[in-house]
């Protein structure tokens, strides 16, 4: 099973990595960041993450720091 590793410190709740996990497991968490927007979280209940890094390649904050497969 694949998973992420989020750093919600350095996310400031752009929501790029929304639209680019293909199978939409990361969502807007109830928590704010440092910005005061909702950060992110990655919920993936099933098992479905790809490990594909397309979140990690578009957060420009560096935020997702580990993808593991």
């Amino acid at each position: 099973m694949a998973y992420i590793v989020l750093d919600t410190k350095k996310c400031k709740s752009c929501y790029l990595c929304l639209d680019a996990c293909p199978k939409g497991l990361i969502k807007k968490s109830s928590e704010t960041g440092m910005t005061g927007n909702f950060v992110v979280e990655f919920d993936d209940k099933n098992g479905e993450c790809l490990g594909c890094k397309c979140c990690a390649l578009t957060c420009p904050d560096l935020a997702i720091t580990e993808v593991y497969k």
